[in-house]
C-alpha cells in the first residue's frame, strides 16, 4: 500500500530533499466574533443544520485563518505556502531549513513543526485527545418482514453488499438519498463519460468537487483510482454492479498526487475535509494511507501511529468532531514488515476498514491492528478481494485492496444513516461497530468483524421507538451512567437483563437522584424493565 490502497507497485519520488516541509502554527485568530455572529460567512446552511441536529457548537476551529498572518509568512524569503488549515490554525510551507526557522521571529507564530522530526526544536507534534473505544449475531432475517421497494439486479456485486446485509436496507428503499459523501482520492477520469456513472448525472447526484493537487476545477482527471472507488458506492450497471449508496450525493476531491509521496498530501486532505464540512457533507471516504514518503525522514513509525501525531489523523478527528462520519481504508501492508494500519486509519474517531475475501476470511494483504496505543483497528471489515468495480471506460471488472472494502462500507454508512437520519455521527458509528460479528472478541486482523447493517438498523429503530414511550432512558448508547425522564417525580425501579435473560443490574431512579451507574457492564446490547407509579416499560439499550 502506497497511499492508494489497492495492490499496485508505484514508482515515484523527489530526487532531492534540500528543501524541507513544515507546518507553521499560529497563536490565535483575529475577528473570531464576527464569524460567530455571521456563521454563514464560514459554513453553508446545510453544515449549520448538521451541527444543530447533533448539538455541536461552533468554535474557534471553524473560524478562518487570519489572512494577515498568512500574507506575512508568504512574503518571507525562501518560503512557499503550499496549503493551509483553519482547523489546525496552520500553513504548510516548503523552504530551506534556515528560512523556515526564521519564521519563529514572527510574533503570531506559536510553533514550527518540521515533517522531519529531527529538525524540530521540540519533536512533539501531538494533540492529546481522550481514548475512545453486541454481541455476535447471525445475519438477521428482517428482509422477509418488509415489502420490497428497491429490487436491484446486483450481478457479481451481490456478494459485497449481501455480506453486510445491505440489500435489506435497499429493499426497504434506503439507498443513501438525502446524504452527501465526499471522496478524497487521486482522480476521477471517466466518471463524466462512462455508462455506470450515468445514473448519478441523470439524478443530479454529482454535486461538484475540486482538484487540490493542481488547484483547479478539473476533477475528471489524473489517476482513475477515485473512479474505481466511487463505483463501489454510486456505480450502477443493471445486472453487473450496484453501489452500496446509489442514491447518495457526491463531492469529488483530488488530494492525492501519484507522482510524489509527500506530507503535503496530508495537508491537502485536511483542506478538502474542511471544504467538505463547510458544504454540509455527512460522510467522508478516503481510500488513502501514508505508511512512507519519498523522504524516509518524513515517515511515521508504528510507535507514532497513535491517532494524535500525524497531521492528517488529527484533521480526520476534527472532521468527526464537526458531525461527519469519516471512513478510512486501513491499508494493504498486511504482508509487509510493518503490517499495521497507516495514517489516517489510526485516528481516534475514524471508522477504519480492513479487507476480507468473498467468504469473509481475512485477506492477507490487509493491514492489522492494534494502533500504537492499543486501540482496536481496523474497526470493521468488508470485501476487498475480487471486489466488483467500474473503470474509467465503464468496464465492470474486479480489484483487490482495502481501497474498495472502505468505500463499500462508506456507502453503507450513508445508506444506514439515511434510514435513521436523527442519529448523531457517533451513534451511527457505534451501531455499526456493535452489529459486527466479532464485537465481543475483536481480532488484530478483522477488528470487530463484518458489520450487519440490517441488525444495526433494527437496533437503532428499537432505540428510537423507546423514546415515544412513557419513560425516556438516556443516553443510548451509554458509557457510564443511565438517566431517566418520566412524567412525574416518582421512584422507578430498573432491571437490566443480558441477552440470555439473566438480570445483570438492578437500580433505582429516585425523585431527586436520576442516575444509575452502569459503567461495569461489558459492551453489548441489553434489555431493560422500568416500573413505577407512572407506568411500566421494556426496551433495549446499548452499552459502549
Amino acid at each position: 500500500m502506497k497511499k492508494l490502497l489497492f495492490i499496485v507497485a508505484l514508482f515515484s519520488g523527489f530526487a532531492c530533499f534540500s528543501q524541507q516541509d513544515a507546518w507553521i502554527y499560529f497563536s490565535d485568530k483575529q475577528n473570531a466574533q464576527f464569524y460567530f455572529d455571521n456563521p454563514l460567512e464560514m459554513l453553508s446552511q446545510r453544515a449549520l443544520d448538521r451541527r444543530s441536529a447533533q448539538n455541536i457548537a461552533l468554535d474557534i476551529k471553524d473560524v478562518p485563518l487570519t489572512q494577515s498572518y498568512v500574507d506575512q509568512v508568504d512574503a518571507a524569503s525562501g518560503i512557499t505556502i503550499l496549503s493551509r488549515s483553519k482547523w489546525l490554525n496552520a500553513v504548510h510551507v516548503r523552504g530551506f531549513q534556515q528560512s523556515i526557522n526564521a519564521l519563529a521571529n514572527l510574533s503570531f507564530v506559536s510553533s514550527i513543526d518540521f515533517a522531519n522530526d529531527a529538525l524540530d526544536a521540540t519533536s512533539d507534534r501531538r494533540s492529546q485527545k481522550p481514548d475512545r473505544q453486541k454481541n455476535a449475531a447471525a445475519k438477521s432475517d428482517i428482509a422477509r418482514q418488509f415489502d420490497v421497494q428497491a429490487d436491484f439486479s446486483y450481478g457479481n456485486s451481490a456478494n459485497q453488499i449481501q455480506m453486510l446485509n445491505g440489500q435489506v436496507l435497499h429493499q426497504q428503499d434506503h439507498t443513501g438519498a438525502g446524504k452527501i459523501i465526499a471522496i478524497m482520492d487521486a482522480g476521477f477520469p471517466g466518471v463524466n463519460t462512462a455508462a455506470p456513472f450515468q445514473r448519478l448525472f441523470d439524478n443530479n447526484l454529482i454535486l461538484g468537487g475540486y482538484n487540490f493537487v493542481d488547484r483547479d476545477q478539473n476533477i475528471y482527471s489524473r489517476n482513475d483510482h477515485g473512479t474505481l472507488v466511487l463505483s463501489t458506492m454510486g456505480g450502477y450497471s443493471e445486472g453487473q454492479l450496484v453501489g452500496t449508496a446509489p442514491d447518495a450525493q457526491y463531492y469529488l476531491f483530488i488530494t492525492e498526487a501519484i507522482e510524489y509521496e509527500n506530507p503535503l498530501e496530508e495537508s491537502l486532505w485536511v483542506e478538502a475535509a474542511e471544504m467538505a464540512d463547510s458544504l454540509g457533507v455527512d460522510v467522508i471516504n478516503t481510500s488513502l494511507g501514508y505508511p512512507d514518503f519519498d523522504n524516509p525522514a518524513y515517515n511515521y513509525s508504528y510507535e507514532e501511529r497513535d491517532g494524535t501525531k500525524a497531521f492528517i489523523s488529527r484533521g480526520a478527528d476534527i472532521a468527526f468532531s464537526r458531525g461527519m462520519v469519516v471512513v478510512v481504508s486501513g491499508g494493504n501492508e498486511g504482508n509487509g514488515d510493518d503490517n499495521h494500519v497507516s495514517v489516517p486509519a489510526d485516528a481516534l474517531d475514524v471508522l477504519s476498514v480492513g479487507a476480507v475475501t468473498a467468504s469473509e476470511n481475512y485477506a492477507s494483504f490487509s493491514s492489522i491492528g492494534p494502533t500504537a496505543d492499543g486501540r482496536v483497528k481496523p474497526d470493521v471489515v468488508a470485501q476487498g478481494v475480487a471486489a466488483v468495480v467500474s473503470d474509467e471506460t465503464g468496464e465492470i471488472t474486479f480489484a483487490n485492496g482495502t481501497s474498495f472494502s472502505g468505500p463499500i462500507i462508506a456507502g453503507m454508512v450513508a445508506t444506514f444513516w439515511s434510514a435513521v437520519p436523527e442519529l448523531t455521527n457517533r451513534q451511527v458509528v457505534d451501531f455499526i461497530r456493535q452489529s459486527a460479528d466479532l464485537f465481543n472478541n475483536p481480532t488484530p486482523q478483522k477488528g470487530y468483524g463484518v458489520p450487519d447493517f440490517s441488525l444495526a438498523l433494527q437496533n437503532a429503530l428499537s432505540v428510537e421507538e423507546s423514546r415515544a414511550d412513557t419513560f425516556v432512558l438516556w443516553p443510548n448508547p451509554v458509557r457510564d451512567a443511565l438517566y431517566l425522564e418520566r412524567p412525574q417525580a416518582d421512584t422507578v425501579a430498573l432491571e437490566v437483563y443480558d441477552q440470555l435473560g439473566q438480570i445483570v443490574l438492578k437500580g433505582e431512579f429516585g425523585p431527586q437522584s436520576r442516575g444509575v451507574d452502569c459503567s461495569k457492564l461489558t459492551s453489548g446490547i441489553y434489555l431493560y424493565s422500568l416500573s413505577g407509579e407512572s407506568g411500566k416499560q421494556r426496551g433495549k439499550f446499548i452499552k459502549n
